[in-house]
């Protein structure tokens, strides 16, 4: 399973996974907001609030891509952290705000990077230089699998589009130095991939990716 992805692709598989996480959020309330997400350790409101947070930070590098500022996503680890931290401390109204806002402020900034600065060179937060063009793919990224790690049954690796899910695991496989995948379906093989719940047999576990 390999596949390539262009830029148009990850713009638009960016603005899938944003309606698809944004969807997820819109019926939940207090109490299903503060339940356990797929991830250890986190709640919901843990997760949207890193999602939202990204949002912020990847603004940052859309900033740097339009000025030449050097501005990165995060000022230091320890901001990261306050970010998904300050999840809990919001209220789901405000978590909804939060994560509707930067969504659009983001889709906005990307929106009016020129073809030049879309070329220029920023710094992920580990540490890669790329093009600017990569900021889609890492948002669709985002969105799309922790879309699927709120664990509300809205939205599951099945309903990610095939196109972004080949991708994902292309670049997860040769990330893993994996020679070989386990036969099942695509989204059940991207799902083990990211270190998620899945139902293939006797497919070895898998540390965390990312």
């Amino acid at each position: 399973m390999t596949g390539t992805r262009t830029f148009a692709d990850a713009r638009a598989w960016a603005r899938t996974g944003t309606e698809l996480m944004l969807d997820a959020v819109a019926g939940l309330d207090e109490a299903a907001f503060s339940a356990p997400s797929v991830l250890p350790e986190w709640t919901r409101k843990h997760l949207v609030a890193h999602v939202a947070a990204n949002a912020d930070a990847l603004g940052n590098l859309v900033h740097w891509a339009a000025t030449g500022e050097r501005t990165p996503m995060y000022a230091s680890a320890e901001e990261r952290a306050a970010g998904i931290a300050k999840g809990p401390t919001l209220s789901a109204d405000e978590l909804r705000s939060w994560l509707t806002t930067s969504a659009h402020e983001l889709a906005e900034g990307l929106d009016r990077l020129t073809d030049e600065q879309w070329h220029r060179e920023v710094v992920t937060v580990q540490g890669r230089t790329v093009p600017a063009t990569e900021l889609p793919w890492m948002r669709a990224r985002e969105v799309c699998v922790h879309a699927v790690d709120l664990g509300t049954g809205v939205v599951t690796f099945a309903d990610l589009p095939k196109g972004f899910l080949t991708a994902l695991v292309g670049e997860i496989r040769a990330r893993r130095g994996l020679t070989e995948l386990p036969d099942g379906p695509l989204p059940e093989v991207a799902a083990w991939l990211a270190g998620r719940p899945h139902t293939l047999a006797d497919a070895p576990e898998l540390g965390p990716w990312l």
